[in-house]
């Protein structure tokens, strides 16, 4: 499955748009990291117990869409964009989303 950002796959054409494709996943901050975060933010710097909780986040939310584009029969899924909310207090969801399409 080729998943880009770009309206076009380069070298192919798209023949028919099949819809939508999205997958989101909502994930929660446990004690461990929020320690370790605390610490962290008293010194500065990236807090990577939370950048990896969100790009772990992010695959999860990706391999679902890849999962739905697959069952809709699409090659690829072009437009790809990501978006972030807050659910509950500590709490985040991410979503992504493109157009599934069918290529030549």
């Amino acid at each position: 499955m080729i998943v880009t950002t770009t309206r076009d796959v380069p070298g192919r054409e798209i023949t028919e748009i099949v819809g939508l494709a999205r997958g989101n996943s909502v994930r929660a901050r446990h004690a461990g990291r929020d320690i370790m975060a605390a610490l962290r933010n008293l010194v500065g710097g990236e807090i990577t117990e939370y950048a990896t909780l969100q790009a772990e986040t992010r695959e999860i939310a990706t391999r679902r869409m890849v999962a739905q584009a697959e069952t809709q029969g699409a090659d690829a899924v072009v437009t790809v964009r990501y978006t972030t909310s807050m659910i509950a207090s500590g709490a985040s969801e991410i979503l992504a989303y493109g157009t599934a399409v069918k290529l030549s």
